[in-house]
């Protein structure tokens, strides 16, 4: 059986999360509370026909403040018994979540007379931090839309099969923040920038150009050894450690040519010897 708990702010796309989930044949059930995990597994478990395999359950802070606090035992008890259970949190900045509910006029589960929208999504977050704090895999969609949350989800839930472990290198642009959800960030931003060279500048890290280019420079060529090498020693410690994810987050100052060149290059090099290899282009859309 697998068991992916998705979990997450709202206005962060869980809703999503849970319907691209359930159109790719996934048992989904939504505003689980969290006393009734333990007897949906039970019950699933006890079926002989293996109709409800996959299942998914959504968590999130309609439930009780007691059981959200209880979370990390009930979920110590599941794997206990010899259960893979997946967490998946879906997580936004605070200003990313006023602009979501402000274009859709929606109201706040915790919103109420004397409580500011802000102060609800701050709320949130700290109660669900038991959840959030024992995520397997956190998509922090401040710069994602629709399309590219379906995608994402897919990708690393759906087409890894259990216990792989699926890397992720996603370029992004320092002047748009740092992700959340990056195991490892790297800052590319001393590297020679093809932003300089006009006829580049309108090129991303995926031309051919602008490959040459910064192919062309010894720095470059230096920096992309180096991080081969590092990753190389420390990706194995993520595979004994049973981890299913791993994001290697790596910025320059738009995200738009050397960031991209190196989250390329570095996938292409990984994918010779692992099969769950994907890039993401935060900048590019």
């Amino acid at each position: 059986m697998r068991l992916i708990v998705v979990s997450g702010l709202s206005g962060a796309g869980k809703t999503i999360a849970l319907q691209t989930l359930e159109d790719l044949d996934y048992y989904c059930i939504d505003n689980l509370p969290v006393k009734l995990l333990q007897p949906l597994v039970q019950e699933i478990l006890s079926r002989e026909d293996g109709l409800f395999r996959n299942t998914v359950v959504g968590i999130d802070v309609r439930n009780f403040m007691d059981e959200l606090e209880n979370f990390p035992s009930v979920l110590a008890d599941l794997q206990d018994s010899g259960l893979a259970v997946e967490i998946l949190f879906l997580q936004a900045s605070d200003n990313t979540l006023l602009k979501r509910y402000s274009d859709t006029r929606r109201k706040h589960p915790l919103s109420e007379d004397g409580v500011s929208l802000l102060e609800a999504i701050q709320e949130e977050r700290r109660l669900l931090g038991a959840i959030a704090a024992h995520a397997d895999l956190l998509i922090d969609t401040s710069h994602t839309n629709v399309h590219q949350l379906r995608e994402l989800v897919r990708n690393r839930l759906h087409d890894t099969p259990l216990g792989a472990l699926s890397i992720l290198f996603e370029s992004f642009g320092f002047k748009h923040g740092i992700p959340a959800h990056g195991d490892f960030v790297f800052d590319v931003r001393c590297l020679p920038n093809p932003h300089w060279q006009p006829h580049l500048r309108a090129l991303t890290g995926r031309d051919e150009a602008v490959v040459a280019f910064l192919e062309q420079q010894p720095e470059v060529k230096h920096m992309l050894a180096d991080l081969q090498g590092f990753l190389e020693t420390w990706i194995p410690c993520f595979d004994k450690g049973n981890r299913s994810y791993l994001t290697i987050a790596i910025g320059c100052t738009g995200g738009q040519h050397r960031s991209v060149y190196m989250a390329e290059a570095l996938a292409n090099h990984f994918r010779k010897a692992r099969p769950h290899v994907m890039t993401r282009h935060r900048e590019l859309g």
